[in-house]
């Protein structure tokens, strides 16, 4: 028994198919061929010795020269690690974030700092503060019960 697929149904399906194929091409092109992969430079650490890694170990702000500074920051179930930092006004600074247990989100509110937290991973963004006042730390991605209460404060002067 062979069952009768009208003219105009066969059209949409081929111009569907067609669609499907067209776009997995210029994902593989973007992905290929202008090399945009996911980044591989990340450096990895061991999610179950966060605590034993310098420089998570001791989590906090460095400076390294006039106006330049990193933080280290360990963002866990249901907190950031250190939960203020204070830093001068006209400053570049470089986050570092991972995480021992979950996925956390690490956006700095009113900044471009935005990124994931992922276990076995350190993540970095750099941003200059140049107005002073305190900037909000937010985990964006849900982690967990006590989501909404994981928050810290970055103060600039």
């Amino acid at each position: 028994m062979r069952m009768h697929v009208h003219r105009y149904e066969r059209w949409w399906m081929t111009f569907g198919f067609s669609m499907l194929v067209l776009f997995l091409c210029i994902i593989f092109f973007a992905a290929f061929a202008d090399n945009m992969n996911p980044p591989s430079g990340l450096q990895q650490i061991d999610p179950t010795r966060v605590a034993q890694t310098p420089p998570f170990d001791h989590p906090g702000l460095r400076r390294l020269s006039d106006g330049k500074y990193e933080v280290y920051y360990v963002a866990q179930i249901f907190s950031f690690n250190p939960q203020t930092v204070t830093i001068p006004a006209g400053s570049t600074v470089t986050f570092y974030a991972t995480s021992p247990d979950v996925v956390h989100g690490f956006s700095i509110v009113d900044t471009d700092v935005n990124m994931m937290v992922i276990p076995g991973w350190v993540n970095a963004a750099s941003h200059t503060f140049r107005r002073p006042g305190t900037y909000l730390l937010l985990c964006n991605e849900y982690c967990g019960i006590g989501h909404a209460n994981m928050a810290a404060k970055i103060e600039v002067q």
